[in-house]
């Protein structure tokens, strides 16, 4: 299932998107409380696209592909190096990342997403699956130049627009292994697979869970492969990831 967030005459609702015909089927309720199919159908074309969820917060994982440490020139983490972003930062797909005034370099990181079911506390490794709705595509926008090496993340990558994520929630993948990408101007800057992720989505989640409340619709960012650079206003970045519709935003 592919599930969308979005705006129709005024209303929110959600739905099941259908990749091929572009139509969305509407669903009653939501995929956190109830969810039920109706008979009725809208292109995707019809809508506003929202964030697939609203979420109380946005963990990330720093440097969990090797060559994005070895790209840093720092050594492979021996636990998750852990981040958070602000629900303000949340950004639907389509809409402009704002690049901040004191900001001298603005960075794209294409990064599988984990979407949160349910309240998640203490969770074992092998009941991950069981807290988690699905995936979608995200993008860790940084402020590069307001990012030390060491110490704390959370102006560099806290602005508001800095977390777009979406379109929608694929049910259905297996994040072991699918291929991920970035394009600035539809020229590829990053390719990897999550095979090459340090630590993975159960140890993560299960992780994660030990230290915090994971609420339904919070988000984890699984880290970003090598090969990032700078973003200059007007320019278009998406993130391409096996089994998801492009996440596209343009930096203004």
């Amino acid at each position: 299932m592919n599930i969308i967030r979005f705006k129709l005459k005024g209303e929110t609702l959600y739905g099941n998107f259908n990749n091929e015909t572009q139509k969305i089927t509407i669903y009653e309720g939501s995929p956190f409380t109830g969810f039920f199919k109706t008979n009725e159908e809208v292109m995707l074309d019809k809508v506003e696209i929202l964030t697939p969820c609203d979420f109380s917060k946005a963990v990330c994982i720093g440097l969990n592909y090797r060559d994005h440490a070895i790209e840093f020139e720092l050594p492979i983490p021996e636990s998750p190096i852990v981040f958070l972003k602000p629900s303000t930062s949340a950004l639907a797909h389509n809409k402009t990342v704002i690049k901040p005034e004191i900001c001298n370099r603005l960075d794209y990181e294409a990064e599988l997403a984990i979407v949160i079911k349910k309240e998640a506390k203490n969770v074992k490794k092998e009941e991950v699956n069981d807290y988690i709705l699905g995936y979608t595509c995200a993008n860790d926008i940084t402020a590069r130049d307001l990012q030390p090496k060491q110490g704390q993340w959370t102006i560099a990558k806290g602005f508001d627009t800095f977390c777009p994520f979406g379109y929608v929630i694929n049910t259905d993948l297996d994040p072991s292994n699918l291929k991920i990408s970035s394009k600035v101007n539809n020229i590829v800057k990053q390719e990897s697979n999550t095979k090459n992720l340090i630590f993975d989505v159960p140890f993560l989640v299960s992780y994660l869970s030990s230290i915090m409340t994971l609420l339904p619709g919070d988000i984890i960012l699984t880290g970003t492969p090598g090969g990032i650079s700078g973003m200059k206003k007007g320019d278009i970045v998406e993130v391409i990831i096996e089994g998801l519709p492009p996440l596209i935003n343009t930096i203004g």
